[in-house]
């Protein structure tokens, strides 16, 4: 996937506010809102464009676009049901 239709993508996704974590404030998109092939190959590009950062103790990979940062929770792309989004922090 090109990284401009990645961002099209991203841009076309609906979000929902993550409520269940107002701690940490943040939205998803869900797989069954999408194409599945779509969203498998939007996964692969935000792994493969994305930087590694730390989040507590674990480490995740973040894709960052347009003032926002967008990660899964890193399971394997078959069993990745959503893909995240938060502003993004340049100080993170």
């Amino acid at each position: 996937m090109q990284e401009m239709e990645l961002r099209n993508l991203l841009k076309s996704a609906e979000f929902r506010y993550a409520k269940t974590m107002p701690q940490f404030p943040h939205h998803y998109t869900l797989r069954k809102t999408w194409n599945n092939q779509a969203f498998d190959e939007t996964v692969k590009a935000i792994r493969e464009l994305g930087v590694t950062r730390m989040f507590g103790n674990r480490q995740y990979i973040y894709y960052d676009f347009d003032g926002y940062t967008y990660w899964t929770m890193g399971s394997p792309i078959d069993q990745t049901i959503l893909i995240n989004r938060a502003v993004h922090d340049p100080a993170c």
